[in-house]
Parts: structure tokens; C-alpha cells; sequence
């Protein structure tokens, strides 16, 4: 059992598999985890998952997106190194001209077939799961 005299919880954030141009968009981060990532960020107190699945969008991507559905939730502690996040990744589509802002150092669209050698966190499973109907 835990020290419960000082409590931790794993922060909750959220991730975009956005729909783009007949691929996903990824971006190549510019702190580190080093590594392409699927768009996303932490939700921010008093926000809904859904405004910071939107906000998040827009500030890393440029792009106002429409958000499909909920995709599935990833909670592995070690699945990013910086701390415990627990993520809820979001189906959504988009379209417009991306431009990579925020945290984005650069934008790609990824197939299936060709995704980028350094992915971050645990995005590439998120990515395997999407592309095979996992969830």
C-alpha cells in the first residue's frame, strides 16, 4: 500500500489521432520526449476533455478540427518518462492547412505503411491499435 499522508495521481491528458489528407498527422516535437507524437497535451483544471482535445489541436496543428469519437484510454505509468499520465486519445478530422505551432517543431502525414523511425511516449502502439481496429 502506498503513503497515503501524501497522494499522487497520474495527470490526465489527451491525444489526437486527426484524420488528415488520406494519412494521420504526427508531429515532431521540440522538447523533449525527442520523437514524432501524435497532437496532444495536458487537459488544463475546469477544462473538458473534449475543449482540450480542440484546443490542443489548433495550438500544435493550426487545424480546427472535428472530433469523431473517443478512441480508447492508455494508463501504463512508464509510457511516458517525464511522470505518470494517463491518456484519452480522440479520433478527429480535419482539414485546412496544418502548420506546425506550440510544442511542434514540424508536421508530417503518416500512412500506415510509412511512419517515421522515432515515435514518442507510447504513440506507436496508439498508432498500431488505430491503424488495426484494436479498439
Amino acid at each position: 500500500m502506498k503513503n497515503s499522508s501524501n497522494p499522487r495521481n497520474p495527470f490526465l491528458t489527451i491525444d489526437l489521432i486527426i484524420e488528415y489528407k488520406k494519412g494521420i498527422i504526427l508531429i515532431k516535437r521540440k522538447n523533449p520526449p525527442e520523437g514524432w507524437a501524435l497532437p496532444g497535451g495536458f487537459v488544463d483544471y475546469g477544462e473538458t476533455l473534449e475543449s482540450a482535445a480542440l484546443r490542443e489541436a489548433k495550438e500544435e496543428t493550426d487545424l480546427n478540427v472535428k472530433l469523431l469519437r473517443q478512441f480508447h484510454s492508455y494508463s501504463d505509468p512508464e509510457r511516458d518518462p517525464r511522470h505518470h499520465t494517463v491518456t484519452i486519445v480522440f479520433i478527429a478530422k480535419a482539414k485546412g492547412n496544418a502548420r506546425a505551432g506550440d510544442d511542434a517543431r514540424k508536421i508530417g502525414i503518416f500512412t500506415k505503411d510509412i511512419l517515421p523511425d522515432q515515435i514518442a511516449f507510447d504513440h506507436r502502439d496508439i498508432i498500431n491499435d488505430y491503424f488495426t481496429g484494436r479498439y
